[in-house]
């Protein structure tokens, strides 16, 4: 009886914590598409609350900087007429590590004015701090065209 009672008691702590998990995925994926539609536009805010203050970026070129790296080197949002780049996202998988900890993964689709189409895998751990996720470390690697 009282391993019965354990294994339901194991169950439903199961299924809850999968379920906190699964609200945390739904948050991440957001933001990550929320961050992703801010950069296409050159968003500084968005930027802002993006990125961790401790942040560890490295970029596709290999070069390593935090958040007032990329803060300094934004200028002003994109002009409404002026096109940019439109930022999307593909092949995401969200992994939540621990309450405060989790890994996103996915393919950057940069799709520029004229139709041409670059990709990036980037990998992003975030942390929870106040409630907010924000990303920590940074990986971004650009995929070589294929001829």
């Amino acid at each position: 009886m009282m391993r019965q009672l354990g294994l339901h008691l194991a169950v439903l702590l199961l299924l809850n914590s999968t379920s906190v998990f699964a609200d945390d995925r739904v948050e991440l994926q957001a933001l990550l598409d929320e961050f992703l539609a801010g950069a296409s536009v050159n968003d500084v805010a968005m930027h802002e609350r993006f990125w961790s203050e401790d942040l560890v970026y490295t970029s596709s070129s290999g070069a390593r900087y935090g958040k007032a790296t990329i803060l300094d080197g934004m200028g002003e949002a994109a002009a409404p007429e002026e096109e940019s780049a439109v930022y999307t996202s593909d092949q995401v998988d969200i992994r939540i590590l621990a309450d405060e900890i989790a890994v996103v993964t996915f393919r950057l689709v940069a799709t520029s004015p004229d139709g041409a189409v670059d990709y990036y895998l980037n990998t992003g751990v975030f942390e929870r701090g106040a409630g907010e996720w924000r990303a920590s470390a940074w990986q971004a690697t650009r995929v070589p065209k294929q001829s």
